[in-house]
């Protein structure tokens, strides 16, 4: 059995290795990245997007503090967790829409993904990317709500990201998601249960369930999408399947919202 140091040290480097993943902030990983490193690593991307889900949150109460409204808050936290994350999934949908839109084989729709120019595809798929999660917060307005719809949706949109780099194979041999490896199980359980766990937290058992469902189904349906279309999936897919992820979490909760 690992001694209890060890076993902290390890935590804490896939916790820096996450974040390190996911963000711009300055937390590099504290062992250098080894076969499996990265991999092993994935069960703390919900925990990595928790903490960007709290940044966003911050950026909507100081600018409610400051007096602007809803709309122009929501603006900027989404510019916020933009910032922070370098805008990793906001690349990886664009590249996505542009590479599955635009291509008519599979090698000119990996070709398309890797070119980092932007094309029509990838400019709507932003649009609404951005459109919608900017609605969905300003629809909930109220600061501790959007805390909570933040928090919950960054971190279930990475929970499922483990599971769906094990299910499907990589579309080409290199690449990031490539290089990265499969996720061993016990990352895949721990990242579905931290994202379960914040998502039943912030939203209640009701809205987690609705939410863990439309996940499932809209992961499903990109995973069919991808292998149809280029053979498996890539880094642009998973940032691709984040972006869905966020934007169906905070739907679920302004819809519940406004409800009320």
């Amino acid at each position: 059995m690992m001694p209890r140091a060890e076993l902290f040290k390890d935590v804490i480097a896939d916790l820096r290795m996450a974040a390190s993943f996911i963000t711009i902030l300055p937390v590099a990983p504290s062992k250098p990245a080894t076969d499996g490193t990265v991999a092993r690593a994935t069960w703390a991307l919900p925990v990595a997007g928790l903490v960007v889900g709290l940044i966003g949150a911050l950026a909507y109460k100081v600018a409610i503090r400051l007096g602007l409204t809803p709309n122009l808050a929501a603006l900027l936290a989404l510019a916020t967790t933009a910032l922070i994350t370098g805008a990793l999934h906001e690349d990886g949908l664009a590249d996505t829409a542009d590479g599955l839109g635009g291509g008519r084989t599979r090698e000119r729709k990996l070709e398309i993904m890797r070119d980092s120019r932007i094309g029509t595809y990838g400019v709507c798929a932003l649009i609404l990317s951005f459109g919608l999660r900017w609605s969905a917060l300003a629809a909930i307005a109220n600061p501790w709500a959007v805390t909570l719809a933040l928090c919950a949706a960054h971190a279930a949109a990475r929970a499922g990201v483990p599971a769906f780099m094990s299910l499907v194979p990589p579309a080409r041999p290199d690449g990031l998601s490539a290089s990265a490896g499969a996720p061993p199980g016990r990352s895949v359980a721990i990242a579905f249960a931290v994202g379960t766990l914040v998502l039943a937290l912030a939203l209640g058992p009701g809205k987690a369930l609705v939410g863990l469902i439309l996940l499932s189904l809209a992961g499903l349906m990109l995973a069919r999408l991808a292998i149809r279309h280029i053979g498996g999936q890539t880094g642009d897919i998973l940032g691709a399947f984040e972006q869905i992820g966020e934007i169906l979490i905070l739907l679920v909760a302004a819809a519940f919202q406004m409800g009320r």
